[in-house]
């Protein structure tokens, strides 16, 4: 089997040892967006689903997906690949469904990060409109944004978490600060659990705030996108997910259940959809002033960048991941020379961007619910998908006569068949509000033309991965191989090397 060029090889290799436990963590928490999810995801949840369980959602999402994470960073030590989801379905599950998977994701990794652009247009144009005067149309705020994220997404994995760790403390901070005035600051009656009383659990609605609640973790799980990348990644990538997990978690719940006590349980709802993501802040204000209130917008902008510089990191590296191994175009699979970072991966990601916003622009499209609102929820929905189904595959996996261990069952398959059954009926449940949850009329065709755009890329990554096998079967055996195939020449074959 050929060889391929030792330059090759390497422009073929993403940067090692880069990244530790909090760098990483501080990476993957950037995705998740802390203060949007506070200010915006909660609130949002209760003014959609009607229901005041949200902080018990948050709870019961975070164990769940504690569960999954026990079979998926067991996964993470036998298979260290940028393509995560992509390359453990695809040991699990096998080549097309591996590849299928790798599309669903490439789709859904995209749609977040390019839907995060609406938000972070919108709100940065209407904050400079309130505190400076100034009314610049959002889609200028958009590129602005885009071009700084293009410029950090071919630099060092480093820079790009140094960046990232001082907007999240900032962030985590000023979210934490703004729940402790809501509690010592109640409605009449004081203090009340009543939004984390267990019993809510069986409230009618309860499904909806669920999937209201997993959007909000979305990001957590790209720690294992950057294992390449990370130190000693066997044990990094597990102790950077659970540490994830367990501090956005724990935030989530704490400060949206501290929201609750702020207005009372019983008029949490009520609140939430007059003032919608101005709540927290209004709460706040009366008690620190308008100084530190406009502090908190701001550090509301720049959680939504670090969240899109986030997803671009995780975004082009499965364009990095696929192109390495010769499923999509090898100039994909190449890094730049200097940073080792994704660098065509990045460019193409960065160009994918450019032409939404600019359709997006052109077309007078409203960038807060068509671009930011519908494409998060829809990356959401994708991640969800990838997630259940990689639960399924861990256990698959190991459950292999050849990959058997003494790891024992529970992790390799207890907790990812517990996963995979749990995040299905979140799926399920997702799927039946979807039309709540992008705030469109039950009736309307989006509520199945969005899911559907899933169906349709898996199966066109199935049927690539099949086309594949059938006229380059080399790079069909690269499949899932991740570093290694850097090392196999998956290039068409020509005359000269005929």
């Amino acid at each position: 089997m050929p060889a391929q060029h030792s330059a090759d090889t390497v422009s073929a290799t993403l940067a090692r040892s880069r990244l530790g436990v909090w760098p990483l963590v501080f990476t993957v928490m950037a995705a998740a967006a802390p203060l949007t999810v506070v200010a915006g995801g909660a609130t949002t949840g209760f003014a959609v689903t009607g229901i005041t369980s949200i902080p018990i959602a948050y709870v019961l999402v975070a164990l769940l997906l504690a569960v999954f994470s026990i079979g998926y960073v067991t996964m993470s030590r036998r298979v260290v690949n940028a393509g995560a989801f992509y390359t453990y379905i695809t040991h699990g599950l096998g080549k097309p469904a591996g590849v299928g998977a790798a599309f669903v994701a490439v789709l859904a990794y995209n749609t977040m990060q390019i839907g995060l652009y609406g938000g972070f247009g919108a709100v940065l144009a209407q904050f400079l409109d309130d505190r400076a005067g100034l009314d610049p149309p959002w889609w200028l705020c958009a590129y602005a944004a885009w071009a700084i994220v293009g410029l950090l997404g071919v630099r060092r994995i480093d820079l790009n978490s140094r960046i990232l760790a001082t907007l999240l403390i900032a962030e985590i901070a000023v979210a934490v600060i703004f729940a402790a005035v809501h509690i010592t600051h109640p409605a009449p009656g004081g203090i009340s659990f009543a939004t984390l009383d267990p019993g809510n659990v069986l409230t009618a609605g309860i499904g909806a705030a669920l999937a209201v609640a997993i959007a909000g973790f979305v990001g957590f799980e790209g720690t294992a996108v950057f294992s390449e990348e990370s130190k000693d990644p066997h044990t990094t990538v597990a102790r950077a997910t659970y540490l994830a997990l367990t501090i956005i978690g724990l935030l989530y719940a704490f400060c949206s259940w501290a929201m609750s006590v702020a207005t009372g349980p019983t008029h949490i709802v009520d609140q939430a959809r007059a003032q919608g993501t101005e709540l927290i802040f209004t709460l706040v204000g009366p008690v620190l002033g308008q100084t530190v209130v406009d502090l908190g917008h701001l550090l509301f902008v720049t959680s939504l960048f670090a969240a899109l510089l986030a997803f671009h990191n995780t975004a082009a590296r499965y364009f990095f991941a696929l192109g390495r191994e010769g499923v999509l175009p090898a100039i994909l699979g190449r890094t730049s020379p200097r940073s080792r970072a994704p660098l065509t991966g990045s460019l193409v990601q960065t160009g994918l961007a450019a032409i939404v916003l600019a359709v997006y622009a052109i077309a007078g499209w409203d960038p807060i619910v068509r671009l930011f609102f519908w494409l998060t929820v829809l990356g959401g929905l994708g991640v969800l998908i990838l997630m259940t189904a990689t639960s399924a595959a861990v256990a698959a996996y190991f459950t292999a006569p050849g990959n058997r261990n003494h790891l024992g069952a529970g992790r390799t398959l207890i907790a990812p068949l517990t996963a995979a059954v749990g995040l299905a009926l979140v799926l399920l449940v997702t799927l039946d509000e979807f039309a709540t949850l992008l705030g469109v009329d039950p009736t309307s065709s989006l509520r199945w033309q969005l899911p559907a755009s899933y169906a349709v890329a898996a199966a066109a990554g199935m049927g690539w991965a099949l086309i594949l096998k059938n006229t380059r079967p080399q790079a069909y055996a690269a499949i899932g191989r991740g570093a290694n195939s850097a090392t196999l020449d998956l290039r068409p074959p020509t005359r000269a090397r005929r």
